[in-house]
C-alpha cells in the first residue's frame, strides 16, 4: 500500500505562500483532507468474545493424612515429573500403627503356625479313630479361628502400610507447580489442595455465547485472540468444544477455544478478547470503519419505535465534499461492506471528514493507493 503525502508543513508553506501573494481565498477556505479509492474486496464475519486464559490441565494434590506438613520439596513455578515427592507429612504415629502392626501379623502368624500342626495331627487321630468327632470339630473352629485372624492381621499391617505411604505426597501428572497453598509445619487438611499442577503446552479459553449467536459457531473455526499483558501480539487458536445445552437463566452457552503456548507467554488468569470468523463476504464494496459517520436515529417500524442505525461518507466529486448515506450489509470493527450508497472507484475522504459539509471545497493532502 503506498501514500501520496503532502505533509503538514508542506500545507503550510502552501498557505503562507498564497497569503503572502495577495491570499488566495480559494485555497484558504478548502478544507484539508486525506482520500483513498473505492474497490471491492472480502469482509470477514466475525465475532468477539472476552474470556479468561486457563492451563488445559489442571490437577489440584490433596492430603489424606490430617497432619502437619514435615517437609515441603517444590515451589510455585518448578518443574515436577509423574511420581515426583511433592511434600512429607509427619509420620510419626503411623510408622508406629506399622509396627504394631506387624507385630500382630507375627503373633497371628505363630498363632495359626501351631493351629495348623495341631488340626493336622488331630485330622490322623481321628482317621485312626483315635479321636472322638467332638474334639476334632473343637480343634478344626480353633484353626479356622486362628488363620481368620492371621488374615485380619495381614489386612490390618496393608492398611497400615498404605497410610504410611500416603504420607509421601507424590505428583500424579507431570507438569508445573501453578499454586502451593501450605507452607512446612502448616496442618494439612484433606478438604484443601497442597498444590495445583499445571500443564502450560496448550491453554484453553471458555467463553459464553448468546442463543442467537450459537448457529454461526461451529468446531473447528478459528479464533484470533489477544490478551492485555502482552500488547501487540495475536495467538490462534481453534474452536474445540461446544456446549449443547443452555443455561436457563443466562440463555448462554459454553464454548472452549484451544491454542498452542509456545514459550508459556499465556498464563492462567490472563483477560482475553476473541474474535472467530464464522464467515467471508466476498467481492463486495469495502469502506474503512473511520472513514464512517455514524449517528441513531428513531423509527416506526411495523408500528414499533426502532433504534436505526445510520451510516455516511463523504466522497470527493469535482473537487467538492458529497455526502453519501451508505446501504450497510455487515459491520465489524475494522470494515463495513456496503451494498449502495457509493460506487467502485469513488474518492473516499478517510480523513478530515468531521469537519466536512455538503458541497464544502476540499484540498486533497494525503491520497492512500489501494
Amino acid at each position: 500500500m503506498k501514500k501520496i503525502i503532502l505533509g503538514s508543513a508542506m500545507i503550510a508553506l502552501i498557505l503562507l505562500t498564497s497569503c503572502q501573494r495577495g491570499g488566495d481565498s480559494d485555497i484558504q477556505s478548502k478544507v484539508p483532507v486525506s482520500v483513498t479509492q473505492i474497490v471491492r474486496g472480502n469482509v470477514n464475519r466475525t465475532l468477539s468474545f472476552n474470556g479468561d486464559i486457563q492451563a488445559q490441565v489442571e490437577v489440584k494434590v490433596f492430603s489424606k493424612i490430617p497432619d502437619r506438613i514435615a517437609t515441603f520439596y517444590v515451589d510455585e513455578g518448578d518443574r515436577v515429573a509423574d511420581g515426583t515427592v511433592i511434600a512429607d507429612i509427619a509420620s510419626t504415629q503411623i510408622e508406629q500403627a506399622v509396627k504394631q502392626a506387624e507385630a500382630a501379623v507375627s503373633a497371628a502368624g505363630a498363632q495359626q503356625g501351631n493351629m495348623e500342626a495341631e488340626f493336622k495331627r488331630a485330622e490322623r487321630l481321628k482317621q485312626e479313630d483315635a479321636m472322638s468327632q467332638q474334639q476334632y470339630d473343637l480343634i478344626s473352629t480353633q484353626y479356622k479361628a486362628a488363620l481368620a485372624q492371621y488374615v485380619q492381621a495381614q489386612a490390618a499391617l496393608k492398611t497400615a502400610q498404605s497410610q504410611y505411604q500416603e504420607t509421601k505426597i507424590s505428583a500424579p501428572i507431570s507438569g508445573i507447580i501453578g499454586k502451593r497453598y501450605y507452607e512446612t509445619g502448616d496442618m494439612a487438611n484433606p478438604a484443601l489442595p497442597l498444590v495445583s499442577i499445571v500443564q502450560m503446552d496448550k491453554v484453553k479459553i471458555h467463553f459464553n455465547v448468546p442463543e442467537k449467536e450459537m448457529p454461526l459457531l461451529s468446531k473447528g473455526q478459528s479464533a484470533k485472540i489477544a490478551v492485555i499483558g502482552i500488547p501487540d501480539h495475536y495467538f490462534y487458536g481453534t474452536v474445540e468444544k461446544i456446549s449443547p445445552v443452555l443455561d436457563p437463566l443466562t440463555r448462554m452457552a459454553d464454548v472452549e477455544v484451544d491454542l498452542d503456548n509456545p514459550g508459556y507467554l499465556l498464563r492462567p488468569g490472563m483477560y482475553a478478547t476473541l474474535e472467530i470468523t464464522v464467515g467471508v463476504i466476498e467481492n463486495i464494496l469495502v469502506v474503512p470503519r473511520y472513514a464512517v459517520l455514524e449517528n441513531s436515529s428513531l423509527k416506526k417500524i411495523d408500528g414499533n419505535d426502532t433504534v436505526v442505525r445510520n451510516y455516511f461518507v463523504y466522497v470527493v466529486h469535482d473537487s467538492l465534499a458529497e455526502q453519501r448515506q451508505l446501504d450497510v450489509r455487515y459491520v465489524n470493527h475494522r470494515s463495513i461492506a456496503v451494498n449502495d450508497g457509493i460506487a467502485e472507484g469513488d474518492t473516499l475522504v478517510i480523513s478530515g471528514q468531521n469537519n466536512l459539509r455538503n458541497g464544502l471545497p476540499v484540498l486533497i493532502i494525503e491520497e492512500e493507493e489501494k
